[in-house]
């Protein structure tokens, strides 16, 4: 079945709560093997989920740019880092990170969905969707966050509430 984004907000919507509760819950009380279970779920995540039929970070929210990445981007394109800033970015009140002035990215490809820059790109966005970090509590927040964002967050979290009610209740998954 092809992806819709459409289809994949409608159903964030409806489920968003209901998962944000779930990871409250596993952050309180972990149960054993988490991150073991997270790696397990996370190999049938990228087996039903394209980034590239998505793209829906990109369209909806922005990256934190590191000075790191800043310095490399804007070599990239021959621009000194405060060109490339007052170009593209802005600095979020409160934080002080540098983010994208719009979205979606600048750096999209509206038509097949890919990254102009993508063997530069910011390295928040290399690491998107935080899945594979090493202690799934650790980014809970994150992935709080990115359930309402990413086909992927949602799958995940989906597949692991489930596989939790079934240990819990002493079912295989």
């Amino acid at each position: 079945m092809a992806f819709s984004l459409r289809s994949f907000k409608r159903k964030s919507r409806k489920s968003k709560t209901a998962l944000r509760r779930f990871m409250t819950r596993l952050e309180k009380k972990p149960p054993r093997l988490l991150d073991q279970m997270t790696a397990e779920i996370e190999k049938d995540v990228w087996n039903e989920v394209s980034c590239l039929s998505c793209a829906n970070c990109c369209r909806s929210m922005t990256p934190t740019y590191t000075n790191t990445d800043m310095k490399r981007i804007s070599s990239h394109f021959g621009m000194t880092v405060d060109e490339f800033k007052t170009k593209w970015l802005y600095k979020e009140r409160g934080t002080g990170d540098w983010m994208n002035r719009k979205r979606p990215c600048q750096f999209l490809n509206l038509v097949d969905n890919k990254c102009s820059i993508y063997a530069i790109r910011p390295s928040d966005c290399a690491g998107f969707p935080h899945l594979p970090k090493r202690k799934m509590v650790d980014y809970m927040h994150v992935h709080k966050q990115n359930v309402e964002f990413c086909p992927a967050t949602h799958t995940m979290i989906e597949k692991l509430m489930l596989r939790v009610t079934l240990d819990r209740n002493g079912l295989k998954k």
